[in-house]
């Protein structure tokens, strides 16, 4: 008799632990025996079973390789020179060597051991198992090991328990194994009491412990390591002083420029200047001035540019300062970030202030915050403001060459690389830092990285361009590394950058030439249109496509009034008067003189607002 019961569990419950519950029996089947079975099994009263009470023992020999000593002697003098070579003597052992490096037995076991020490090499060298998955049947693989990318090898926080935006960062000079860090606050307004003033100078092997401490008697907003001599710091602060530190005399700066003779306002950046002494510097605020100053002698700035566009030096009028580029190579030259938008061309060897402003640049709808000269074609600059990067030439004024798309996040910060001249840095208020490459995609970013969920505030690249240091709005250094594909110089990248640059300008100024011929033959056609008929009827043409265009907006209004008085009734909603005052202004939507509508010149109606939705034809 077979019998069977289906146990059913939902997929599910697999794997679930099993719970006991208290129930009571339940029969499901009743077996009686069977006594003629009974018959076949027979009584064993006696059985014999043997134990062994030690484990079963193998024995295996194998047979391995013999290994022959010997026993030999040498004799080994200082280096393992033979007797007649004195290893003191250089012409002795260059006489040797080159000797020895001529026998064909020498070059052979060179070979030989060259070609197994490589095996060992690259075996004792990481593997990339994923060849083995990703080759293609040609033997191509489907991904760049050379791909451009980033990575991040250590995080320097500020210490302090009120975190403080990291504001400006330096390299240092010599090495560039230590950075500087300004620390400070841009809401100025939430600034708390007890808030730490100190900046700090990293080193990227310690990241626990900063190196040195600066104590400034404001919070600084930018710091710049002197190129000249390593030893030396200039700050900016935020009421508007400039600190100078020389690290060999201790954390308190050396000297300080007096309050009277500072900005007005925050000094958002300070630039070394080309100088025979190495000791001139020049500094920019959000009052509108540019001082130029010597650290021997910080009681009075040396120059001092107002950038009033009117060329008048009136203060008031002044656009704010808050980004700077100067390039040593062009040691007369400077270029000024505004809040407004504009960059400001000038020159320090003008005879009077008023011709020290150059040109302007209409970069961007708000702060400029980043502004940088590309370091292999001086002529070529990033600014970084609202929300894209443009890159400008000196030579085209009215418009950039090239300009990044409209991101979704506001840009606080941008630089280009020292080491490749089409790769440029941007950072992002979301946190994300984009990394743009010319010669692979001009459209957008090579790669995007998130490198916090909090703002970005500052960046920097290393002078070797392999190491990239980015401060957050909670004060976090995030030190990272970048591939060799993009600190290292491609094959004919300064020929093929300086092509597209050049094509780019080319068609700017083309452009331009088009549009200002264009808006010429705009003014001069009235005049031509005057000696002729055919102006006339030109003339008559607009017209009537202009009384036309007038009837059709009126039309769609009427019918818009029409749709708010009937949604108003059916809503049960007061009505809102609009088709009565379209009646009491004759309904035709055009006054008497026929030049526009009625309803907000009517005699009998006050002059209010109206809010019309139309449709485009």
């Amino acid at each position: 008799m077979a019998i069977r019961y289906a146990y059913t569990k939902k997929r599910s419950e697999f794997g679930r632990q099993c719970m006991f519950t208290e129930r009571t029996s339940e029969l499901h089947v009743d077996l009686l025996p069977n006594p003629e079975l009974s018959k076949n099994f027979l009584e064993k009263k006696f059985r014999d079973t043997a134990k062994q009470n030690t484990p079963v023992m193998s024995e295996n020999e194998v047979n391995t390789i013999r290994c022959k000593v010997e026993s030999r002697g040498m004799n080994h003098l200082e280096g393992g020179w033979p007797k007649d070579v004195d290893p003191l003597e250089v012409d002795q052992t260059l006489r040797f060597r080159k000797r020895v490096e001529r026998d064909e037995n020498y070059l052979n076991t060179i070979v030989n051991l060259g070609n197994a020490m490589e095996h060992y090499i690259k075996q004792n060298n990481c593997l990339c198992l994923d060849k083995d998955y990703f080759e293609s049947e040609g033997g191509e693989l489907y991904f760049d090991d050379d791909y451009p990318s980033i990575k991040t090898i250590n995080f320097f926080r500020d210490p302090n328990h009120i975190k403080r935006t990291a504001c400006h960062l330096s390299w240092h000079p010599d090495g560039s194994h230590k950075f500087a860090v300004a620390y400070g606050k841009f809401e100025f307004q939430r600034t708390p009491i007890d808030m730490c003033l100190d900046s700090y100078i990293w080193d990227i092997e310690n990241p626990l412990k900063y190196d040195m401490s600066l104590k400034p008697a404001s919070a600084l907003l930018c710091l710049e390591f002197n190129p000249k001599d390593s030893w030396t710091l200039i700050g900016g602060c935020y009421n508007g002083q400039l600190a100078f530190w020389d690290t060999r005399n201790g954390s308190r700066p050396v000297d300080i420029t007096p309050i009277e003779q500072s900005h007005r306002g925050p000094a958002f950046k300070v630039i070394w200047h080309q100088s025979k002494s190495g000791t001139e510097c020049f500094s920019s605020s959000s009052d509108g001035q540019v001082l130029w100053w010597d650290v021997r002698k910080l009681n009075e700035p040396l120059e001092t540019l107002v950038l009033d566009m009117s060329k008048k030096g009136n203060l008031e009028n002044a656009l704010g300062a808050i980004s700077l580029e100067y390039e040593s190579t062009m040691p007369t030259k400077f270029m000024v970030g505004t809040e407004e938008g504009l960059v400001v061309a000038g020159n320090r060897k003008a005879k009077t202030p008023a011709e020290k402003i150059v040109h302007t640049y209409s970069a961007h709808h708000g702060p400029i915050y980043a502004l940088q000269r590309n370091f292999f074609f001086p002529k070529i600059f990033l600014t970084v403001g609202d929300w894209r990067a443009c890159i400008w030439s000196e030579d085209v004024h009215h418009s950039a060459i090239i300009s990044t798309k409209y991101q979704a996040s506001y840009l606080t910060n941008g630089c280009w690389s020292p080491a490749r001249p089409s790769v440029f840095f941007i950072s992002k208020m979301d946190g994300t830092l984009d990394i743009w490459d010319f010669l692979n995609k001009r459209d957008e970013p090579t790669l995007s990285m998130q490198i916090c969920d909090e703002p970005l505030s500052t960046l920097r690249m290393q002078d070797n361009g392999q190491f990239l240091a980015c401060g957050s709005h909670q004060g976090t250094i995030t030190l990272m590394e970048v591939s060799s594909r993009l600190y290292s110089l491609q094959h004919n990248e300064k020929t093929i950058i300086s092509v597209m640059f050049q094509q780019e300008r080319k068609r700017e100024k083309i452009l331009a030439t088009r549009l200002k011929e264009q808006r010429l033959k705009e003014k001069g056609q009235p005049m031509q249109d005057k000696e002729g008929g055919q102006g006339l009827e030109d003339a008559a043409q607009q017209e009537d496509m202009r009384v036309k265009a007038e009837k059709e907006f009126f039309e769609i209004t009427k019918l818009e009034f029409r749709k708010i008085e009937r949604s108003a009734h059916e809503a049960g909603r007061p009505r809102s008067g609009l088709m009565r005052l379209w009646k009491e202004c004759g309904g035709t939507g055009q006054s008497e003189n026929g030049l526009g509508p009625t309803l907000l010149s009517s005699p009998n109606l006050s002059p209010m607002p109206v809010l019309v939705h139309t449709h485009s034809h």
